[in-house]
């Protein structure tokens, strides 16, 4: 059974924060050093942009203007949830108007599945009831959560609403990756915690999977997890906040198990001209890009989302697919890999539709 991804729409919030992201963070570091170690770590970083639903603030005791961070008293992890499950609303609605524009404004007619993934905040009822109440999907529409499994989900999402084309090919998936990552900010907070959110941004991504035959098509997908790699990425949920750990290590992981999850996906890694590589940091895209032996333009679109939009965590890689989508189509063999907790590694091979 033939399978496809139609459409991607993209969406983040007004508010550009990597600015000024640069400037508050300086102050949790004490150590001098370890500031001018933070200041050349962001001069490398690849980064320009990355949005948040929080405007930043110039006040001296807050960090943004509604006071979500206050000097000394930052949120609860109740406190971030009621926000995230405000905030995801307004970005889902900005995120499917975007995919109106695609699809026309009847693009919920049919669909049959809703597979939602995203691991920076839950509620029930939450995203469902929303879009059956002001989206017009029916009330009979089916729907999955896929929570918590980090930067890689979106391909679990894509395999998940693949599987359900095969199994009933009348099926119209809608898949949503709605991530809020600026909510987790820690006060007080190390040099490798402060690294590791300068990478980190928020952004919604929506995209239609079925079995008409247009866009791109699904290959084959393929997971794995990297031996002797558990503490590497984690994602636990704190008293304030979910807390985040990513090594040092893991540019090294994901390019050791890299060339052998590529040829897991396809036969001749040779073929392929599209790659779509989840832009986690520079540094890990440079370790796919070594280990597999690419050109260094073979990284340009990812390396493009990454310099735009930060990472987005499991809304990165469809950001990637949507620019990808927007290129004349060749009929190119593509891959696209994920890495999230685990370490876990996603993969997927797909097509051009000519």
């Amino acid at each position: 059974m033939d399978v496809f991804l139609n459409a991607v729409a993209t969406a983040v919030p007004p508010n550009d924060v990597h600015g000024a992201f640069l400037q508050i963070a300086p102050q949790f570091l004490k150590d001098p050093r370890e500031r001018a170690v933070f200041s050349r770590m962001a001069t490398r970083s690849g980064i320009e942009h990355r949005y948040s639903s929080l405007e930043p603030s110039a006040e001296a005791d807050r960090h943004d203007v509604v006071g979500f961070y206050k000097t000394g008293n930052f949120p609860s992890t109740g406190a971030r949830m009621a926000r995230f499950k405000a905030d995801a609303i307004v970005l889902l609605d900005k995120v499917l108007a975007e995919l109106a524009k695609r699809e026309g404004a009847d693009w919920a007619d049919g669909i049959t599945h809703v597979v939602l993934a995203t691991c920076t905040g839950f509620a029930a009822p939450w995203i469902d009831a929303h879009l059956v109440r002001a989206h017009g999907l029916a009330p009979t529409v089916q729907r999955l959560l896929i929570g918590f499994m980090g930067c890689n989900a979106a391909l679990n999402a894509f395999g998940t609403a693949g599987n359900i084309v095969t199994a009933n090919p009348e099926a119209r998936v809608l898949v949503l990756n709605i991530e809020l990552c600026t909510l987790h900010f820690q006060e007080g907070t190390p040099l490798a915690t402060a690294l590791t959110f300068m990478l980190f941004a928020d952004g919604a991504a929506a995209s239609i999977v079925s079995a008409d035959p247009h866009g791109l098509q699904f290959e084959r997908f393929a997971s794995r997890i990297a031996p002797d790699s558990e503490e590497a990425i984690s994602w636990h949920i704190g008293d304030s906040g979910f807390d985040m750990v990513l090594s040092g290590e893991v540019p090294r992981i994901v390019g050791d198990v890299s060339p052998a999850h590529v040829r897991a996906l396809v036969d001749d890694p040779d073929e392929v001209a599209l790659w779509a590589i989840h832009p986690g940091g520079r540094t890990i895209l440079d370790a796919v890009e070594r280990h597999c032996d690419l050109p260094p333009e073979a990284l340009a679109v990812s390396r493009g989302v990454l310099r735009d939009f930060g990472n987005m965590s499991s809304a990165t890689i469809p950001f990637v697919l949507n620019r990808m989508l927007e290129e004349p189509s060749q009929g190119r063999l593509g891959v696209s890999l994920g890495f999230g907790p685990g370490v876990s590694v996603e993969g997927m091979a797909f097509r051009e539709v000519p």
